[in-house]
């Protein structure tokens, strides 16, 4: 029976506390209803034998405090509250446990901006990892030796898992299981739970905001300029020779500043753009091409489809309410 550890940090999001557990338990009800033994012994694991989260809403009980386990063989980080420095230190006893343990052969996995308190671990240095799109200039921010999967729902490396934004981290939890218990018992879990299986990029639901928390006010001048007049033919000598650098440190620049080259933001911006000409206008594909600036569909369609993960007509019929119906 394998021992499954559900921490219960200060400051966690209670779904992401009850979700895992809900999930683990039904597998265990599964194979009793099938005649089977219960195949994971859920324990939800405290620094203190209660945690009040929501603000005050919810109380939760541990079932065990960390000085009390020994040995574990799969850790389950939830979600945190969005104020990530502070409450890393309000959970900071929490770090060398989840480093020793794993160090002892326990798997680690981290649901959504639990992605932060894993970081403040170490155990991701010089390794990949997944959180939820909205956080990830911040999570850069923190943990630089860390590489920020783009768009991906999960990511597995070394026994750590983590997973995409929100909801998504049910797509975490149905990898787990089936690592755990077989593929039966998640295309069952995914079919009690209504989970889409095998659901591999949160890219659809990217919404670009380019980073601005950087002090190089030339750069963020540059930012403003193409979020203003995206619909012209910019080009990085257009934008150097605007701001007054030289190409090559321009380029430097704005990559250290915003995570991507200038041709890459432009494109981005482009497109962020087709989005919402896509989801509340009636604007065909070809009219919203060139209202953002493309001349050239298939340059087009292949952007578009790089960065969301749906083809132009795909991401309308998707969020466009009379497309759909």
């Amino acid at each position: 029976m394998r021992h499954i550890s559900i921490l219960l940090p200060f400051e966690a999001v209670p779904s992401a506390i009850v979700d895992p557990r809900y999930m683990f338990t039904a597998i265990n009800q599964f194979l009793i209803s099938a005649g089977k033994s219960p195949a994971f012994e859920v324990q939800l694991v405290g620094l203190t034998e209660q945690v009040t989260l929501g603000n005050g809403t919810f109380s939760v009980n541990a079932d065990v405090l960390i000085s009390a386990v020994e040995k574990t063989d799969l850790i389950i980080i939830p979600a945190l509250s969005v104020d990530f420095k502070a409450t890393i230190e309000k959970n900071e006893a929490f770090i060398p446990w989840i480093a020793q343990q794993y160090k002892n052969g326990a798997e680690v996995a981290s649901l959504c901006v639990g992605a932060f308190l894993l970081g403040a671990t170490g155990l991701l240095n010089g390794k990949s990892c997944s959180t939820h799109w909205l956080f990830a200039d911040e999570f850069r921010a923190m943990f630089p030796e860390v590489t920020l999967t783009e768009g991906s729902i999960i990511t597995e490396i070394d026994g750590l898992y983590s997973s995409g934004g929100a909801s998504s981290y049910w797509n975490l939890l149905l990898h787990l299981v089936e690592k755990l218990a077989g593929r039966e018992m998640s295309i069952m879990a995914a079919k009690y739970f209504a989970i889409e299986i095998d659901r591999k990029s949160q890219s659809p639901f990217v919404m670009f905001n380019g980073q601005k928390k950087h002090e190089d006010e030339p750069i963020k001048q540059a930012q403003e300029f193409i979020e203003e007049n995206y619909t012209e033919k910019l080009s990085v000598d257009t934008l150097a020779d605007k701001f007054a650098i030289g190409r090559r440190h321009f380029e430097r620049r704005f990559k250290k500043a915003t995570n991507n080259s200038p041709a890459a933001y432009i494109q981005r911006v482009k497109i962020e753009a087709a989005k919402k000409h896509l989801e509340n206008s009636a604007k065909n594909i070809s009219e919203v091409m060139y209202t953002v600036g493309y001349s050239d569909i298939k340059a087009f369609r292949t952007a578009f489809k790089k960065i969301t993960g749906l083809s132009p007509v795909d991401y309308k019929h998707k969020y466009n309410r009379e497309a759909a119906a």
